[in-house]
């Protein structure tokens, strides 16, 4: 993909007394909000606005609501192929006038595909908005499809899966195979990035299809942010987009799963690995659910920084491990819409294995489940994430396309503003139940990677590179 970086819960109490709602007011008015507008354009376009007048630039995020998951059966990796399509041109907006007109008027732009949904965004001085919704609605209309681009961007694709995966130490294993020996269902379990075969077979008319399908505005939320009003910018958004008339989306498959019940274990050789590595899977909490914060703060504590339990017992004390890091499959722990996996992904020394690393693991989560987590170390891990989160929106860019994700996927542009809540509302005996509840053996999916001369003799003949997977 042409992004270089992968990069409701809490029920609240249904009676409060008036001192808690005085305390709970003061706290939220002490919290940074973000400011946000929302309007929905009569073809259902939702335009999501925050404004900040702080610099004299905006971004500007368009969000699909269709990803991977989406995508058509015996077309894996489509999804993604599409999104490399969005950038060849129109009929009125020929291959290069996108990037052209976006980076001479001092702008930058970018696209990226995931499970849920597919973002394309760009920032600019402000001078350049109107040029850019232009650009955006003109590919919302329609694209330049003919069998040259199709065939380039196949090969495009082809060439990144080579370079990314195939021919990369470890392949991409933590979030490619993983999820296709964790899950049940071929919308959760395949490959994102897809077979060359798939990729090859795919026509004008899937092509066309797939646009008319989940490309019209009724799929899609613009997000804009920085310096602008929300009254100009939902003027500007239904002059350039409120004349695309919405369109038919297909009805989501049903992708829904309940938790592992057996554990998974499997082991994999690399061909250019130096060192083996391990990683471990859990099915996350729904989205939305109780456990859905508790379970990222718990994410945060294992495997958040260096200061993170698991961080000091592997790699610190142990010195079994050269690394810890934890994923939220292919995006963040909070932007995902169906059956998703918390893993962590070490490189750990030869000299150890698999068994001595998950062991290590198993006690870290153990100790959490069964004394919880003393106050300074929450308040601690809280303050890191919280200042992850604030960080993460600093850019205008990336606050479009956080307030996009939100509105596309919770429905709910505001909860950019919940999320600080709902991590503080967090407690040490909500940690203990998730860590009962989510890390269990049962639960779990593992692969365990190995150089090809480190192998057992049984894994030894699937050494071949992964086929990939986003």
């Amino acid at each position: 993909m042409r992004k270089r970086h992968l990069c409701v819960l809490l029920a609240g109490l249904t009676t409060i007394t008036t001192a808690a709602f005085a305390t709970a007011h003061a706290a939220e008015s002490d919290r940074w909000q973000l400011p946000v507008a929302v309007k929905k354009l009569d073809n259902g376009l939702t335009v999501v606005v925050s404004q900040d007048h702080s610099s004299p630039t905006v971004g500007v995020s368009v969000v699909y609501h269709v990803g991977m998951r989406l995508e058509p059966k015996n077309r894996t990796g489509f999804a993604h192929l599409f999104e490399h399509l969005m950038f060849q041109g129109t009929p009125v907006a020929p291959k290069g006038v996108f990037d052209q007109v976006i980076s001479g008027g001092g702008g930058r732009n970018n696209g990226s595909t995931r499970a849920d949904f597919t973002n394309y965004i760009e920032v600019a001085p402000v001078s350049a908005l109107d040029r850019i919704l232009w650009l955006e609605a003109d590919r919302m209309k329609t694209l330049d499809f003919n069998p040259t681009t199709l065939k380039n961007q196949q090969d495009v694709v082809k060439e990144e899966i080579r370079v990314n995966v195939k021919n990369q130490p470890y392949g991409g294993f933590m979030w490619i195979d993983i999820g296709q020996h964790a899950f049940q269902k071929w919308e959760n379990n395949h490959d994102g990035y897809g077979s060359f075969q798939d990729l090859e077979n795919a026509s004008l008319e899937d092509v066309r299809s797939f646009h008319r399908d989940y490309y019209g505005p009724n799929n899609a939320v613009l997000g804009i942010a920085g310096d602008i009003s929300p009254e100009d910018a939902f003027k500007l958004a239904d002059k350039y987009f409120g004349a695309i008339p919405g369109r038919p989306t297909p009805p989501p498959p049903d992708f829904a799963e309940g938790l592992n019940t057996k554990e998974k274990r499997i082991e994999q050789t690399d061909a250019l690995a130096q060192v083996p590595a391990i990683a471990a899977a859990w099915k996350m909490p729904t989205r939305g659910s109780r456990d859905h914060a508790p379970m990222a703060v718990l994410g945060s504590l294992l495997a958040g920084d260096e200061a993170s339990r698991l961080y000091q017992g592997l790699v610190k004390q142990r010195q079994i491990a050269l690394n810890i890091d934890a994923l939220y499959g292919l995006t963040d722990p909070w932007t995902y819409n169906g059956p998703t996996l918390f893993t962590l992904f070490a490189l750990y020394k030869p000299d150890t294995n698999a068994d001595a690393v998950l062991a290590a693991i198993d006690e870290e989560v153990a100790k959490v489940a069964r004394d919880g987590v003393d106050a300074a170390t929450l308040k601690r891990v809280k303050t890191h994430m919280l200042a992850d989160w604030y960080n993460g929106l600093e850019s205008y860019i990336e606050r479009a396309d956080t307030v996009a994700r939100m509105q596309t996927l919770w429905g709910d542009a505001n909860v950019v503003n919940k999320i600080p809540g709902w991590i503080e509302g967090v407690t040490s005996a909500d940690l203990q139940r998730v860590a009962k509840t989510y890390l269990t053996r049962a639960n779990r999916t593992v692969i365990d990677r190995k150089p090809v001369a480190m192998a057992t003799p049984a894994a030894k003949p699937a050494a071949a590179a992964p086929s990939a997977a986003n």
